[in-house]
């Protein structure tokens, strides 16, 4: 009976891949890390990042809101401005055309769907709502 016996040759692909894998997790937490660190820098406490587009007289403009643990956090325009530039450099593949919300604990940026409230039973399938 054959059994396959895996050699140096077939073993090193895996060891690599696996080592590209450490590599590309290392570089994500130390992107997490620093982004966190600079938004704390701007904004003290700050946990989250939530923009959406907006129209102010005629021109397309950005309304940020930034958050701590207890909720938006007081800030200024400039903070605003500075926390959007560093998220929108951190992911410039991002659709700003759309609401998102970036997590500094997670470092992930998601786009914000609108939704209905519950009671409205909008979120069921009709035959399930009668």
């Amino acid at each position: 009976m054959n059994t396959h016996q895996p050699t140096e040759r077939s073993r090193r692909p895996r060891a690599a891949q696996f080592i590209k894998g450490v590599q590309r997790a290392r570089a994500r937490t130390t992107f997490v890390r620093v982004v966190a660190r600079q938004l704390n820098q701007i904004a003290p406490g700050t946990v989250r990042v939530h923009t959406t587009p907006t129209t102010h007289h005629g021109r397309e403009t950005r309304a940020v809101v930034l958050y701590g643990e207890a909720g938006a956090l007081p800030t200024t325009a400039e903070q605003r401005r500075a926390a959007y530039g560093l998220i929108s450099r951190a992911f410039p593949e991002a659709d700003w055309t759309r609401a998102r919300t970036y997590d500094a604990h997670t470092g992930v940026l998601a786009a914000d769907e609108p939704t209905a409230p519950a009671a409205l039973g909008l979120d069921t399938a009709p035959e399930a709502r009668q």
